[in-house]
């Protein structure tokens, strides 16, 4: 063979190298740690060693680029002396031409697009020869090391490198807009990542409707109030329901029925505040082995109750049992009409109408009255931006339903 086919295939081994390069950069860069980990603890040895690889993202990172760069500029050097022996004084930019266009579609395009397309089978393909190179070249990168230190020295790294909630939320969004997570899986992600941010006061049951007994409650009243309410546990307050002294389980009510009195059927309430994070308290009732929690303010007077099963719910979604009756908060009438009931959230209202985050209410009968300034009664109406609400029925102190109707812009 002569010298013109040997820098030719030369040339062809550079160009491959380039691609194989390029290659690794694209799927180290993109590869799903998570996977791999979950690989390695399957057994597979490879996936461990390209997980530790990637871990040491740095050293990485300088032997490929450093390699990559060697194999870009032979290869240029190789063209250009191959060029000007086949043409002679216009070799040079013929080279340069040629040379970009070939290691541009197949030294970066190509490779690349294959490895962010499969990046983990691509860092398992590549480790072997990779890991080999690396070491060949560990006084070159252990130079550029040096140099990179030298650089945060100067110009330091930025602190906040991790991700916070929205970011992860958008990586969620992402996954499942891919099709990698069905909707159902991402909603139950971005619940247990929000769960954190939410507080006793966003989800318990305010003391209007709370079900509970007095102390000095009949046997057959009380089981009057457990059969009408379907309730697996009450609170039973002593005078007031401010004063709630035990929190008493139909079950133990019927097995004590007539032999013991109403307060020895009891058990100790636990109290919380209203700005106790969603996540202590359910760490709260595993250890204290309670359902129920009484939120309390500042001055002892009860806010309200939150059980176990409204904290899951925030996780999971709406628990339904056989004694539930089905009701929805908020139900679209049509188009631009919505029917919404006061207790409903006004976070769930916002998923669907544009009401801002000026407001310190967290249900719609709060936001109704932060509104308009004071108890209204059925009819009375008011507009809150393209919104005209309207409110259908009160109870004592509260609103209980509201009609809401979307006003359409003219059009030109």
């Amino acid at each position: 063979m002569d010298d013109n086919g040997t820098l030719i295939l030369s040339l062809i081994a550079l160009v491959a190298m380039s691609a194989f390069f390029s290659a690794s950069e694209t799927a180290y860069t993109s590869v799903n740690r998570a996977r791999l980990k979950a690989m390695a603890n399957g057994g597979n040895r490879r996936a461990a060693k390209v997980l530790a690889l990637s871990e040491d993202y740095d050293r990485l990172l300088s032997g490929i680029l450093v390699g990559n760069n060697i194999v870009n500029i032979l290869s240029a050097s190789l063209a250009t002396v191959l060029f000007v022996r086949l043409i002679g004084g216009a070799g040079v930019s013929v080279s340069t031409a040629v040379m970009t266009v070939v290691v541009l579609m197949f030294g970066e395009i190509a490779p690349k697009t294959i490895a962010k397309d499969r990046p983990e089978q691509v860092a398992l393909a590549v480790y072997p020869l990779l890991s080999v190179i690396l070491v060949l070249l560990t006084p070159i990168i252990f130079l550029t090391t040096c140099w990179q230190k030298l650089i945060y020295k100067l110009i330091p790294p930025s602190k906040d490198r991790g991700i916070n909630e929205e970011e992860l939320i958008t990586i969620v969004e992402e996954a499942e807009n891919e099709g990698e997570i069905d909707a159902h899986e991402g909603e139950l992600i971005r619940s247990a990542i929000e769960f954190n941010d939410m507080t006793a006061e966003d989800i318990l049951t305010p003391r209007v409707d709370v079900v509970s007994a007095e102390v000095n409650s009949t046997p057959e009243e009380v089981a009057r109030i457990f059969e009408q309410s379907g309730r697996s546990r009450i609170p039973v307050y002593e005078d007031s329901i401010d004063n709630i002294v035990g929190i008493l389980h139909e079950k133990d009510f019927y097995r004590l029925r007539g032999k013991v009195p109403l307060k020895e059927m009891m058990s100790e309430p636990l109290c919380v505040v209203p700005s106790t994070q969603l996540a202590v308290l359910l760490k709260l009732l595993q250890r204290t082995k309670n359902h129920m929690a009484v939120v309390v303010d500042e001055y002892g007077g009860v806010v309200g109750i939150v059980t176990m099963e409204d904290i899951l719910e925030e996780l999971v979604g709406e628990i339904w049992d056989e004694h539930d009756e089905v009701v929805e908060d908020i139900v679209q009438l049509s188009d631009d009409e919505w029917r919404v009931s006061g207790g409903a959230s006004l976070d769930d209202l916002r998923q669907r109408l544009p009401i801002g985050d000026d407001f310190e209410s967290v249900t719609v009968n709060g936001w109704v009255l932060e509104v308009l300034g004071h108890l209204p009664q059925p009819g009375d109406t008011f507009d809150y931006r393209d919104l005209h609400v309207t409110v259908e029925r009160v109870a004592p102190r509260r609103v209980e339903q509201i009609r809401i109707h979307r006003n359409q812009a003219d059009e030109a």
